[in-house]
């Protein structure tokens, strides 16, 4: 199951613990990218925080590794399931 998960940092809360829970990201999306739980990950230019697309199992695996986020506490989250739009066994046109 594939999910868009954009979140943003709530800025009201800024502080030195939370530039420090940000500055530990990657270590946290690095070793998930390696098992295919995280597709791809985009700043949006202009936010304080970014998009990821997972690809997880379950509605609870994705919960999971949310809430083990280091900015889970500190942010918003939109969430969003994703389908493919090309059928199985369809051939898109070349």
């Amino acid at each position: 199951m594939k999910f868009l998960v954009i979140w943003q940092i709530e800025i009201s809360l800024l502080s030195r613990e939370i530039l420090k829970s940000v500055a530990r990201m990657p270590e946290y999306a690095g070793p998930l990218e390696k098992q295919g739980k995280i597709l791809a990950r985009y700043h949006i230019p202009g936010s304080h925080g970014g998009a990821w697309i997972y690809d997880v199992a379950s509605h609870e695996e994705l919960d999971m590794l949310l809430a083990r986020s280091p900015v889970y506490n500190y942010s918003r989250y939109q969430v969003y399931p994703l389908a493919d739009m090309t059928p199985p066994g369809f051939a898109a046109p070349q």
